[in-house]
């Protein structure tokens, strides 16, 4: 997929907090992301196969360049627990050029095979429990 804009906000969630802490954990590690926000519980209503479906989910939103996104994009529905996960881009298109400076040094499509863990101030941040 070609995008019009160098970065990108991706969105999706995740079935609860455990999970999605792993999710963001595993994507920084990987440098698909530079930084991934773990937000509050919120409640999704969808339709699903026919049914009026209601449940709690965790949003992520993940920083990240669009040189990551088939990377990304490939790492999640990999390791999603989900049949069906939202895996949404949305164009940065405006802001601040030192963040997006920021963006492009932190993020790197080839080590996420390579698993190149970059140094994080907390140990217990990088690994919140079971790996993804």
């Amino acid at each position: 997929m070609a995008f019009d804009a160098d970065f990108l906000l991706v969105l999706t969630t995740l079935p609860d907090a455990q999970s999605a802490r792993q999710m963001a954990a595993a994507l920084v590690e990987r440098r698909l992301a530079a930084c991934v926000h773990v937000l509050a519980r919120c409640r999704s209503v969808f339709l699903w196969k026919g049914n009026l479906e209601e449940t709690d989910e965790i949003p992520l939103h993940i920083k990240t360049s669009a040189k990551c996104y088939a990377a990304l994009e490939a790492f999640i529905r990999k390791n999603h627990p989900y049949e069906l996960p939202e895996i949404v881009a949305l164009p940065l298109t405006n802001g601040l050029p030192a963040y997006f400076h920021w963006l492009e040094t932190e993020t790197n499509e080839s080590d996420a095979e390579k698993h190149v863990p970059r140094k994080v101030l907390d140990p217990a941040l990088a690994h919140p429990g079971k790996a993804v």
